[in-house]
């Protein structure tokens, strides 16, 4: 029999907290850091396709892009480094989309993405939304991050990280080589250096 008109499909997740996050209207007070880090820690980055006993995760690199982006300019205020952090929080409910793909679904997949982020940004005291000046910031951090992965991780050379994510700068300093030295986390470890950045970012004045 076809499904009665009065039957809506479900369109609400369950995260291991108890929340039930509605896809179609996400509400920050369903809104978890623990959900997020769990989620996170477990969508590789790369598809996978990365060295090491475990997959580089995106609750990695959301660590490592607000490191960097604190790296460039030391006087990133709590609420810059906390979205830096946030930069890629929707993922735990969509996973981690390769760019072109998200293209070719469109702007509905915006859409959902931009209310998910304005709904994360809101439960953790954030604007709904970054000026265009701290989006392209964070946007250059992640671009640096790329090319850190992409070489030290996914097996590209210099020559062709260089073309696909640009030759990094701003990543001169006693110890940074050493400090941006790419391990892959276990899952669970991922998590944790997630919710622990997180609260230390949370609890700064």
């Amino acid at each position: 029999m076809p499904r009665s008109t009065a039957e809506a499909p479900r369109a609400w997740q369950r995260m291991l907290s108890g929340r039930r996050l509605d896809l179609l209207n996400p509400s920050p007070l369903d809104i978890e850091i623990e959900d997020i880090a769990h989620g996170l820690a477990r969508v590789a980055r790369w598809n996978g396709q990365t060295k090491g006993d475990h997959a580089f995760s995106v609750a990695q690199h959301c660590v490592l892009v607000a490191d960097i982006a604190f790296h460039l300019d030391g006087e990133m205020n709590r609420a810059a480094r906390l979205a830096a952090l946030l930069h890629d929080a929707p993922e735990y409910v969509i996973g981690d989309m390769i760019s072109p793909f998200k293209a070719a679904l469109g702007v509905d997949y915006k859409a959902f993405e931009i209310r998910l982020m304005a709904a994360i940004h809101i439960r953790f005291g954030l604007p709904a939304q970054s000026t265009i000046k701290l989006e392209t910031f964070i946007k250059k951090a992640d671009r640096i991050a790329a090319y850190l992965e992409a070489t030290q991780l996914a097996g590209f050379d210099v020559a062709e990280a260089e073309k696909f994510f640009g030759r990094p700068r701003g990543l001169d300093g006693e110890g940074t080589a050493k400090f941006f030295k790419l391990k892959p986390l276990a899952p669970n470890d991922a998590s944790a250096l997630y919710v622990k950045t997180f609260k230390k970012l949370a609890e700064t004045p």
